[in-house]
């Protein structure tokens, strides 16, 4: 019954409640992000980014720092450093990485508040400006809370973003081995491509045998260099937003 309930209430999410904003950049951009911040995103992702001279966004939920999540390894406070100062932005996930299906608007106010606090302490005084949906649950008392206090939120929900979209639901694809054998990634870049839109990819770690939530090396190389044949941007997820019109 609970699971049930819980779809019925995402799927609400998806057509109630929405922000609706105008996704039309100049030319198609790719966001690459990656949730949780397993450490591989960093120690096997940062050195194929830094290759192609671009930069992503890590979603942070400050109390995975140090901890394992799936049986693998989470970011360490060095980690989280490294990338912001190299460069790449760093959004915010909850503090506890908890669904928002599972807390009230206070309470996902409270993981908001305590999770930007802790990151601010560790990146002197940065301020997070995107949110990702912990677990793609998008809850519909949840997303005034995301509205107002970041400038937009990403779920996952399959979909290149072009023309009308939810500014704090927007769609994004798997960089993830259940997933990516699903996908026609040409088609999905072509339409990017074709339509000025954006494609936002997210994914968790990045391992030569990852977990079914992660991808390989040759995965994120292979997404990035079909990006740049295609002629898309590749920025991250809050410098994307800044050049869209979003008028």
């Amino acid at each position: 019954m609970k699971e049930q309930i819980d779809k019925m209430r995402r799927r609400a999410a998806r057509y109630l409640g929405v922000r609706p904003v105008m996704v039309a950049p100049a030319r198609g951009v790719l966001s690459l992000s990656f949730d949780d911040f397993p450490a591989s995103a960093w120690t096997e992702a940062g050195p194929i980014l830094a290759e192609h001279g671009i930069k992503a966004t890590y979603y942070v939920a400050g109390g995975l720092c140090g901890g394992t999540n799936i049986d693998k390894p989470q970011f360490e406070v060095e980690h989280l450093q490294a990338a912001h100062a190299a460069g790449h932005e760093v959004g915010c996930h909850t503090f506890d990485h908890v669904s928002a299906l599972r807390l009230s608007p206070d309470g996902l106010t409270d993981q908001l508040a305590q999770n930007a606090a802790w990151v601010a302490e560790r990146l002197d005084g940065h301020v997070m400006t995107s949110f990702a949906w912990p677990f793609g649950d998008v809850a519909l008392g949840a997303k005034p809370v995301v509205d107002q206090r970041f400038l937009l939120g990403r779920g996952v929900r399959d979909g290149v973003n072009a023309g009308r979209a939810d500014r704090v639901n927007l769609q994004a694809i798997g960089l993830e081995s259940r997933r990516l054998p699903h996908y026609d990634l040409e088609a999905l870049v072509a339409r990017a491509a074709d339509t000025s839109g954006w494609l936002i990819a997210y994914g968790h770690d990045v391992e030569s045998t990852p977990t079914p939530y992660g991808c390989t090396p040759e995965d994120l190389d292979r997404l990035i260099r079909l990006a740049r044949q295609a002629g898309l941007d590749i920025l991250p997820v809050g410098e994307a937003w800044s050049r869209l019109d979003h008028a």
